[in-house]
């Protein structure tokens, strides 16, 4: 069931024992085959191979080389063991790349006494044979003992120690043996600890030349200088046992007493650990990975991370700790081991579990297939959209951005943008409906050309009347980001009336935006008109299925979309625990008759003065300004956080379809603005209902003349009545004009007059639909007369 590797030998401990690499047919799984050929005339050290292949068969330890299967022959033995590399290779190849960290080398020694601590304290066994050929590391670095050929019982059944009859293995014996003094005062770990102290000096300074080296510590670290001399000191009753040595060194200030010790020994007892602790464990986990080795995060950490997830009740802490882990996976081996636990992450309904996550959604994208998001993943996150916790909600939003290239045509164009479409215009979080208008122009390329001709503008336009001054300001920034999406009739017929409406916002940054934003789609405007053959190249994105590639040219104008780190919602949840949505300073109109008078607006810590509206950023460049539709990817979004911070929240009902306009005045809920109908979607059962373009104009009535028609320039010839007659009353009730007084003139007046007089109609109807209802039901009562007690209404 085995085979060999065609690459040359690896070595192994000296003697006759060959290491060749192999792995396993069934599997392919990688293993170690030590092989030993039988000679002629070597009958005792062919006993001696085959003592070895009988310990190692026999003995189970988690630090001692494990056993996989053997082949025992006339010819030869063959000894198949789990993947191992010889400690002086390994120490080579990690000295080329680097060295090693004392954090495992500890481990690594650690692991070594542990073993020699149960062959002499459990199974009275003594080893005689440590040194730096006999240990070997497997792919975690973990630390195994090997080279079983010359171990004996300390109990002295079976005879005395074997005769090694190798030179290079004689210079670790301790110096009692060579002159057989002090043979009966030793202990029975004496011989081995006095090797132990040759391998620690190994380890640190490199091969031994001579065993009066011994005497130098050399790079040995100074925390366990003190312990090394215990080991090498010449009387061997001072030699301490190997489990007081492990004591010694886990001490305070001990060499072995540091974070990746105590990890490891966690991980070897984690499952009869208590839920509580494991808890702590996990949490604490993420923090060390940096420090710890690739190696042993791979093979070591990693596999309990997936058993305690998917046996034990670690739940969301496991987290943050996989995915670090995941970072040193190739793509194979995260779609083998980390994808099929995020995919069942998803579909639980723990809320730390899903809001987790959402935050780290960016380190595994990347190796989800498109069936795998759009049947198995979408579905699950989508609920979040309808979370009651803001904080889900938001990192809904966000994980949209990572998700849309991968989402189907119905995914995309169709259940995304309902959820959106009702974010937007009704969610109670101010700082969401920012993200969202942000998600959908960072996501605007990937939508097909229908759904970017029925959505975008009216959804931009939405934003840029919400009372949230950072929504404005996304609104503006999506048409910006979006440019290359619009007709030049979209730009001059919808956008410029949107934003020119802006350049009087009570915000500042509101204001900037906007007129950036106008000269950007005028300088558009403008270099068709000057050389029409532009057109072409100029609308070639609006049609075109979709132009991912646009997705990258949006990339910083969003600082949030990428991080994953917590923005303006959590930020404000923080600050204002029972706060309803933000509203910016909004001067309030007058209340029309009829209607209740609105509560009054908040006012932030720094208002905007009128005076603002008319200065101009000191060192701007008027080429600058002409060039801005170059300049969009610099905008900085996280600025807009700082801002959010600052202003105050207010109660806004949004589902009123956004009627309530940016400058803060109340309107009848009758009176219905084109908008209105973008949010009804969820009303009426059908998403055409929603973001879509105003009605066209009707035409004007038969008869009506054109302004171009009038006589301008002069007295009118004929004898027609004054068309502009009817304006004459109003001007003679009200005061008189003077020629230049543009700037005194109440327009504010006329646009509230008009307003109250729908008010008032509206009003009455709403008195004359009550009275008709209570009429209807008054007849229906009187017809029917006076239900019985047990009979059953059956219309």
């Amino acid at each position: 069931p085995f085979e060999l590797s065609p690459d040359p030998p690896e070595g192994g401990p000296p003697g006759p024992w060959v290491l060749h690499r192999g792995r396993k047919k069934a599997t392919g799984s990688p293993v170690s085959i030590f092989v030993y050929d039988v000679k002629p005339g070597a009958d005792e050290q062919t006993q001696v191979a085959k003592a070895a292949f009988k310990r190692l068969k026999t003995l189970r330890h988690p630090n001692i080389l494990a056993y996989i299967d053997g082949l025992e022959t006339d010819k030869c033995l063959h000894v198949v063991t789990e993947a191992v590399t010889p400690l002086k290779m390994y120490l080579k190849e990690r000295a080329e790349a680097g060295g090693l960290k004392e954090l495992e080398l500890s481990w690594g020694l650690h692991q070594i006494v542990k073993a020699l601590s149960f062959l002499v304290n459990d199974c009275s066994l003594i080893h005689n044979n440590v040194c730096m050929a006999a240990v070997f590391v497997d792919r975690a670095g973990e630390w195994k003992l090997g080279g079983l050929d010359y171990m004996y019982s300390s109990q002295g059944n079976g005879g005395g120690p074997p005769r090694k009859g190798v030179p290079e293995l004689e210079q670790y014996d301790p110096p009692e043996l060579a002159d057989g003094s002090g043979r009966a005062l030793r202990e029975k770990w004496s011989a081995d600890m006095w090797r132990l102290g040759c391998l620690i000096w190994e380890v640190f300074n490199g091969s031994l030349p001579r065993a009066a080296a011994l005497r130098n510590p050399g790079k040995i670290p100074k925390s366990l200088v003190p312990h090394y001399c215990e080991l090498v000191g010449a009387n061997p009753k001072v030699r301490p046992n190997p489990a007081r040595f492990l004591q010694n060194c886990r001490a305070p200030g001990g060499f072995m007493n540091n974070r990746f010790v105590e990890t490891n020994l966690f991980l070897e007892e984690i499952q009869i650990k208590e839920p509580a602790e494991k808890q702590k464990f996990f949490q604490e986990l993420s923090k060390s990975l940096d420090s710890f080795p690739e190696d042993f995060c791979r093979h070591k950490v990693l596999p309990q991370l997936l058993t305690a997830f998917e046996f034990g009740s670690a739940g969301a802490v496991v987290l943050t700790p996989l995915f670090k882990v995941g970072k040193f996976l190739n793509a194979e081996e995260y779609q083998q081991k980390i994808i099929p636990v995020v995919v069942k992450m998803f579909s639980s309904t723990d809320r730390a579990m899903r809001i987790r996550l959402l935050q780290q959604m960016e380190q595994f994208i990347q190796y989800l297939d498109e069936p795998t998001v759009n049947t198995q993943i979408f579905p699950h996150v989508v609920h979040g959209f309808l979370d009651t916790n803001p904080a889900i909600r938001e990192q809904t939003v966000k994980s949209m951005l990572l998700l849309a290239p991968k989402l189907n045509e119905a995914n995309l164009n169709v259940e995304l943008m309902k959820h959106f479409a009702r974010l937007q215009a009704k969610d109670e979080q101010g700082p969401i409906r920012c993200n969202t208008t942000v998600c959908l122009g960072k996501i605007g390329s990937y939508l097909s050309a229908s759904t970017r001709h029925r959505v975008l503008t009216s959804a931009f336009s939405r934003a840029t009347k919400d009372p949230f001054a950072p929504s404005r300001v996304a609104g503006v920034l999506g048409f910006a980001a979006t440019h290359n999406l619009y007709s030049m009739n979209d730009c001059a017929h919808k956008i410029l009336p949107v934003l020119c409406g802006l350049t009087v916002d009570p915000e500042k940054s509101v204001r900037d935006q906007a007129f950036k934003a106008i000269r950007s789609f005028l300088s558009k405007l403008e270099s068709v008109s000057e050389d029409p053959t532009q057109l072409a190249e100029a609308e070639k994105d609006v049609h075109a299925a979709s132009s991912p590639g646009m997705g990258g040219a949006a990339a910083s104008w969003a600082g949030w979309a990428v991080t994953g780190v917590s923005s303006l919602t959590s930020k404000l949840i923080r600050a204002h625990p029972a706060a309803a949505p933000a509203e910016t300073n909004v001067p309030q109109r007058p209340t029309p008759e009829g209607l209740p008078a609105p509560a009054p607006t908040l006012v932030p810590a720094a208002p905007a003065t009128p005076g603002a509206w008319e200065t101009q950023e000191e060192g701007t460049d008027p080429a600058e300004d002409s060039g801005a539709a170059d300049r969009w990817d610099e905008e900085d979004w996280g600025s807009l956080e700082q801002e959010a911070e600052s202003v105050l929240v207010q109660q806004e009902d949004w589902s009123t379809g956004g009627q309530a306009s940016r400058a803060g005045q109340t309107s009848s809920l009758d009176v219905k603005s084109p908008e209105s109908d973008w949010s009804s979607w969820d009303a009426e059962g059908s998403w055409e209902q929603g973001w879509q373009d105003p009605s066209p104009p009707e035409p004007p009535p038969e008869g009506t003349r054109l302004a171009s028609e009038y006589n301008w320039g002069g007295p009118e010839p004929s004898d027609k009545g004054d068309p502009f007659a009817a304006l004459s009353a109003r001007r003679e009730t009200g005061a008189q004009l003077r020629p230049d007084s543009w700037g005194d003139d109440n327009w504010e007046g006329l646009e509230t007059e008009s307003r109250q007089g729908k008010a008032e109609l509206a009003r009455k109807k709403r008195e004359e639909r009550r009275r008709e209802m209570e009429a209807k039901r008054a007849e229906k009562k009187a017809a029917k007369g006076p239900m019985k007690l047990g009979t059953r209404k059956l219309d």
